[in-house]
């Protein structure tokens, strides 16, 4: 069996990042796990588990999200709270247990109850409509917050006073009290009463244990206790695959000399100059995986010693999706700014007005990930700025309103030549927003240090051309796009791509030959390298 304990949390707590489902979601659900268990899932190549160490009261919608629905999971939390429920529930908050004379008022976001005109309580809603919080008030102050499980139960509850949280219960089923974990220590209090959990047993069977103790210093140290129980009696054949990150080190520490361990390096999640205690724990690992040649480089410059057992798998896989770019009438150019130095992004966007000056057919899409609402319009009023001090013409970037005292002005003002827009923003988020808005670019531009790993697979899934800063798997210099450093040589590299079909074409031919080094096939081939090399 192969385990993936992965880092779905939020902030850095032993919860969930589930949120309403009219909140902006600000960040990506994505990462290396998710990649992974979505191969196995889908393959079929290895009988695999996911170890979820989180409170996930919604945790069913998250695989579906993420088209796994039906993957086997364990959840520590269930064990703790000894859920037995496993499908997930359809429940109204009309059949909750609300006083007499409680009036709802519905919004376009939530529904707010009202006791004799004084607001009550408040209930948001998943995305898939279901109630996952109800808020009490007392006076207009926050008092209690519900949490529901999406199987049709309080899973927990936080308890207030004047505003300031006191105290998170977890539930079981039947609403008795398991644990309470105080917010200003982190204590953690085990009910009396109440005080066992499950350990689901290798033979499909359940046994019921007791704490150790029945006060803890952390909520940690109760998830690490049912963890220990649960995997204590795993196979010489079992595999455990943990995704590098503050909450699972501990965790990591357990299991690495006892188990054959995967150590999964993510992007910036866990850096390890930000934890050189962490140090002999990586070099006691089976395996290392990596998202990228760039994160293996830096894994063993900061190891500060050769280590060999490391490879790197990408957490995207290339899908030939030509996209429809060539049938687009403006020719799209992606420019990813989010890390970009300022000095860089002047010089950039002064380089970009010039080559637009050559190419009336070319627009510029402005790339962010970044979520702040206000963002576009602050990208385009900053580029607008830099474009007018070099001599641009700011109305290539925004429109400004015209005032009403306009038409009394002189007539030569009224024809002035109307120029239009050549600057845009493309504001993507998730993966899906990333993957549609690719498919209209006829070519990428990314000057940051790093290139997006993501966008990169991207371009050669859609084999269109990259320009970037230093030469990667995914971009082999000359072939399917550019290397270069000089800002000011911009102008003539788009040109290159865009002023001629025939280059243009050539570097598709190049990203798709590229790209077959990275489909599922092949990043399954690897996987297996790696577990055969730990079954060794």
């Amino acid at each position: 069996m192969l385990y993936f304990i992965p880092a779905w949390y939020q902030q850095n707590e032993w919860r969930e990042s589930e949120q309403s489902w009219h909140t902006r979601r600000m960040h990506t659900e994505f990462d290396d796990t998710v990649k992974q268990v979505q191969m196995f899932y889908r393959s079929g190549m290895r009988d695999f588990k996911i170890l979820l160490l989180s409170h996930a009261p919604n945790f069913r919608h998250f695989l579906h999200r993420q088209g796994v629905f039906h993957a086997p999971y364990w959840s520590c939390f269930d064990a703790i709270q000894e859920v037995k429920k496993k499908k997930a529930a359809v429940f109204s908050f009309h059949n909750l247990d609300w006083p007499e004379g409680i009036e709802f008022v519905y919004t376009p976001f939530v529904v707010i109850a009202y006791l004799h005109n004084t607001k009550y309580a408040q209930i948001d809603f998943g995305e898939a409509g279901n109630p996952i919080q109800v808020s009490m008030y007392k006076k207009e102050v926050l008092s209690r917050r519900n949490i529901y499980d999406d199987r049709g139960f309080v899973s927990s509850t936080e308890v207030y006073d004047n505003g300031r949280m006191l105290y998170t219960d977890y539930l079981t089923e039947a609403g008795v009290t398991k644990l309470r974990v105080y917010a200003e220590t982190g204590a953690v209090e085990i009910n009396a009463s109440c005080n066992t959990y499950q350990v689901f047993k290798s033979d499909d069977t359940i046994e019921t244990r007791t704490f150790k103790e029945t006060i803890y210093m952390s909520l940690t140290d109760v998830i690490l206790e049912v963890l220990e129980a649960h995997i204590e009696d795993d196979t010489g054949d079992d595999v455990f695959c943990i995704a590098m990150h503050e909450l699972n080190y501990l965790a990591a520490q357990n299991i690495i000399g006892r188990k054959k361990c995967i150590l999964s390096f993510y992007g910036d999640r866990y850096r390890i100059k930000d934890h050189l205690d962490s140090r002999p724990l990586v070099k006691r690992a089976g395996y290392i995986i990596t998202d990228s040649e760039a994160t293996t480089r830096y894994l063993k410059r900061e190891m500060e010693e050769e280590i060999t057992n490391i490879t790197d798998i990408s957490p995207y896989d290339s899908r030939m999706d030509f996209g429809i770019s060539e049938k687009l009438m403006v020719q799209k150019v992606l420019v990813p700014v989010d890390g970009l130095p300022e000095e860089r992004f002047r010089e950039m966007m002064i380089a970009l007005a010039k080559y637009l000056q050559m190419n009336e057919n070319a627009v510029i899409s402005i790339f962010t990930r970044n979520a702040t609402y206000d963002l576009p319009e602050k990208l385009l009023n900053k580029i607008a700025e830099i474009l007018e001090e070099a001599g641009f013409d700011r109305r290539m970037v925004i429109h400004e309103e015209e005032d009403d005292t306009a038409e009394n002005e002189d007539m030569e003002a009224e024809e002035q030549e109307e120029i239009p827009i050549r600057f845009f923003v493309e504001q993507c988020v998730d993966e899906l927003s990333v993957s549609k808005c690719i498919r209209e670019q006829r070519i990428m531009l990314d000057m940051r240090h790093n290139p997006d790993l993501f966008l990169q697979i991207n371009c050669i899934s859609s084999a269109i051309p990259q320009i970037v800063r230093r030469e990667t798997q995914y971009m082999q210099n000359g072939y399917n796009g550019f290397v270069m450093t000089e800002i000011d040589r911009i102008p003539v590299a788009l040109d290159y791509f865009l002023g001629s079909l025939f280059n243009w074409n050539q570097a598709k031919v190049y990203s798709y030959d590229i790209g077959q080094k990275f489909t599922t096939k092949h990043l399954l081939e690897k996987w297996k390298s790696v577990i055969a090399g730990l079954e060794k």
